[in-house]
């Protein structure tokens, strides 16, 4: 370790984010731009879940309840292979900023562990420059937040489902942040039907009205928040703040979004999906890797930044 430093001391006065403007920024890693865009989301409020009317809902996206949640940036693009990469090799750790009691976050990044290098190519043949990191588990997408923060000073971390369907919906009632129609869904995403059999490159269709792109389709994303299909029923009579499903087990674990690999009344806005263990069905490493799904070609994630900073213990909560 280069350094040690008493977590507890470093954050204890920040209630919300050194970034007094909450506004869009790019957040660059060691002064290079790697198009990691930041959009901010307000706080607000909205309906969760999806109606009885909704066609090809799922009995797991209801009871409809009402959720109210903080403001926080997310991420405009899914991460991509270009920022995956970095923290997959570490090779510019060595240049981590120096400790400064302004940071969101102060922590070692000699201490965070790394994803192990994959026995095949994991992008599968599908690309790499621009395209969006696939197939690791949630807890490599979580030790890369945990490492993109050490990096950059800034708290950053997977988004609760929650957050999640709040910004994906953008102000939205509809099955689609663009409405019901998914005869649109063309316009805004990959899927099934346009695809090609392979992702995209991140950004190349329509984004939601709050400027996220690929929030429906392209691939997957991983949420916070274990799968239960019963989680909604506890709030039905009630105001849920800031909702998460706290996991007590590997699997499964919430996707949103839909991939290039689903027809389209998977990439509802409220449609859920569950991790599984078959998503590892094909890796002959015993034991199988804690780092990678090799049959989830279709998983990714993008990264959000509360306005409200946590403490430095429930940030390694998060990160955990």
């Amino acid at each position: 370790m280069k350094r040690i430093i008493n977590l507890l001391l470093v954050v204890p006065f920040f209630i919300y984010a050194q970034n007094n403007l909450f506004e869009s920024y790019n957040q660059k890693i060691i002064e290079k731009n790697y198009g990691l865009e930041m959009i901010p989301i307000p706080e607000g409020e909205f309906q969760m879940g999806s109606p009885y009317s909704e066609r090809n809902r799922m009995a797991d996206e209801g009871p409809i309840h009402k959720v109210k949640i903080e403001a926080f940036w997310m991420a405009k693009y899914e991460t991509t292979w270009d920022l995956y990469h970095l923290f997959m090799e570490r090779k510019i750790d060595k240049k981590q900023p120096k400790f400064d009691s302004k940071n969101e976050v102060n922590i070692d990044v000699d201490g965070i562990s790394g994803a192990t290098t994959p026995y095949v190519e994991m992008s599968f043949g599908m690309g790499i420059d621009g395209y969006p990191a696939i197939s690791m588990t949630q807890l490599g997408a979580k030790k890369f937040c945990q490492w993109l923060s050490s990096m950059t000073g800034n708290f950053y971390r997977l988004p609760t489902e929650a957050e999640w369907e709040y910004a994906c919906r953008a102000g939205t009632a509809t099955a689609y942040s663009f409405g019901d129609d998914p005869k649109l869904l063309d316009d805004y995403a990959w899927y099934k039907n346009n695809s090609n059999e392979s992702y995209q490159k991140v950004g190349k269709k329509k984004p939601n009205s709050w400027g996220l792109y690929d929030m429906h389709g392209n691939v997957s994303e991983w949420t916070l928040d274990k799968h239960d299909v019963r989680s909604y029923q506890k709030y039905s009579n009630s105001v849920a703040m800031n909702p998460y499903e706290k996991p007590s087990q590997l699997y499964p674990r919430v996707v949103r979004g839909g991939s290039w690999m689903n027809s389209n009344f998977k990439l509802r806005s409220a449609s859920r999906q569950a991790s599984s263990k078959q998503w590892k069905k094909q890796d002959p490493q015993i034991p199988r890797s804690i780092w990678w799904h090799t049959d989830a070609q279709f998983v990714g994630f993008r990264i959000v930044r509360p306005l409200k900073v946590p403490k430095p213990e429930e940030q390694l909560a998060y990160w955990e």
